[in-house]
């Protein structure tokens, strides 16, 4: 096919795409082609197979190859391109819409290279439940396709997953779970069961933008409180709780999205403490956690969910086509959540819950979970490099999970900057998006699945240092022109 230089200041992997992105784009590689399979290029080119699944990932993000399940990868055959939009549209702001960016996450067109996604590859996910799961799942159900789901959740299903939180220290049983399609929906039905519009809330600053979202729809007021390493100021949120008397602390603990902090037990405690002296409720959000690589402390654990309604979701980590996760809370709280799920979807599919329930009783899920943060480790070390050597600074990068939250010098215009990208088909998030009042902000979030691409980091290598110059050169000429008598 083509050889390697084991001398070149080149890697291995970048060999490896460059030479297969050459063969496909000369036609070499014609549509349709299959290629080898990840163990058979290893062999030939005397690598580890890791080598060749980083290239392979690489070229199915940019659209160019797509693997199809154990009759391997192929060329992706060329389709018509998305129109993106005019620069006009850019200008205006479109691009940072926090529905517009999820929008572009699970539109997944080709060639345009998610860097700041709040999703993982199709390809790291593809696997963890097979087509044999689905069967079973179904075979479980006594009454097939007929089979309904109780709106609380299967209680089979309900009991693994109760498993599953005592595993990672949250003592609780299945009467205390319900579940949902997710974690967005169980902020949903937090929102329909305990706030009116005109209530104040608590939100991390930065923080989740489709809760900001979700929250100003409803007319609810979301009160900003600085997150930090190790964990939301606790300042600022007892002089919030003061003045505002707000009815929820909305809080990621473990990996907080966008920033990938987690909190220390001593800050928990604190937040534990103010909950109890000023009465409000909290919604934990553990989306990420599972991506955590060892021990990490969460609110349900030290509080017995005493005033914490804790969710989750196994939409990112396990599959986007399940669209399941659960909520865990005190039984009088659940019943609210309960009455709110029914009101407003009656119940999740039984057919979800039954795959579910398979991939969980097999064991599957803790193995696809330790293969999924074996890659999520290697990626982050590339990406941390590529990003550095490109020229931006990784503040606290955090212990784990999909994000950095990188700083943008400080001479370059961050939003000239998420235009430009688009317009070179790559998805960058403003640091902006994610204020609950969209205040200014130097930060991007990278994905580390997507940003260990080097066509990432040669991008951002040269833009950086245009944008610089254009600014330097600007503020030259303004200086001049002041000067001027």
């Amino acid at each position: 096919m083509f050889s390697l230089d084991r001398n070149a200041s080149t890697s291995l992997t970048d060999q490896i795409e460059l030479g297969l992105r050459e063969r496909i784009g000369s036609g070499q590689l014609p549509a349709a082609a299959r290629l080898p399979s990840i163990r058979q290029l290893a062999a030939q080119f005397a690598v580890s197979p890791n080598t060749v699944v980083v290239a392979y990932d690489r070229l199915m993000a940019l659209g160019l190859i797509e693997s199809r399940g154990t009759a391997g990868y192929f060329v992706r055959e060329s389709r018509a391109a998305t129109p993106m939009p005019d620069a006009a549209a850019l200008e205006a702001g479109e691009e940072q819409d926090g529905v517009w960016l999820a929008q572009q996450a699970n539109d997944q067109r080709a060639g345009v290279l998610l860097a700041s996604s709040g999703t993982l590859p199709p390809a790291w996910l593809e696997d963890a439940v097979p087509a044999a799961a689905v069967q079973r799942g179904l075979a479980r159900a006594s009454a097939g396709m007929a089979s309904r789901c109780p709106p609380q959740g299967l209680p089979d299903l309900r009991e693994r997953i109760a498993m599953v939180l005592r595993g990672i220290g949250i003592a609780v049983d299945a009467g205390r779970i319900l579940t949902t399609f997710g974690g967005t929906h169980a902020i949903d039905l937090i929102c329909r069961a305990f706030l009116q519009p005109g209530d104040t809330v608590l939100v991390e600053d930065p923080g989740y933008f489709l809760m900001f979202e979700r929250l100003r729809k409803d007319g609810i007021r979301a009160v900003p409180i600085k997150r930090r390493p190790d964990g939301v100021d606790l300042e600022q949120l007892d002089a919030a709780c003061r003045e505002h008397k707000p009815r929820i602390l909305f809080i990621q603990t473990v990996l907080h999205n966008p920033t990938g902090w987690s909190s220390t037990a001593a800050n928990l405690h604190k937040v534990l403490m103010l909950a109890q002296q000023h009465g409000f409720l909290i919604a934990e959000d553990d989306v990420h956690g599972h991506f955590h690589p060892g021990h990490a402390t969460r609110l349900a654990s030290l509080s017995g969910l005493d005033r914490v309604i804790y969710y989750s979701s196994f939409c990112k980590a396990l599959s986007p086509a399940l669209r399941m996760g659960y909520m865990a809370a005190d039984p009088t709280l659940l019943k609210a959540l309960m009455r709110e799920k029914i009101c407003s979807i009656l119940t999740t599919p039984a057919l979800n819950e039954y795959v579910l329930l398979e991939v969980l009783a097999a064991g599957r899920w803790r193995k696809h979970l330790d293969r999924l943060n074996a890659k999520l480790l290697v990626a982050r070390h590339a990406s941390a490099r590529q990003l550095t050597d490109a020229g931006l600074l990784l503040d606290h990068p955090g212990e784990g999970g999909l994000f950095l939250w990188a700083t943008v010098p400080g001479d370059v215009d961050l939003n000239l900057l998420v235009q430009d990208a688009y317009r070179n088909k790559i998805v960058l998030m403003r640091g902006a998006t994610f204020s609950a009042d969209q205040q200014a902000d130097a930060h991007i979030r990278f994905n580390v699945a997507f940003s260990q691409q080097p066509r990432l980091a040669d991008y951002l290598r040269e833009r950086l240092q245009s944008l610089a110059g254009a600014r330097a050169a600007l503020a030259r000429v303004s200086g001049q022109a002041l000067s001027k008598p």
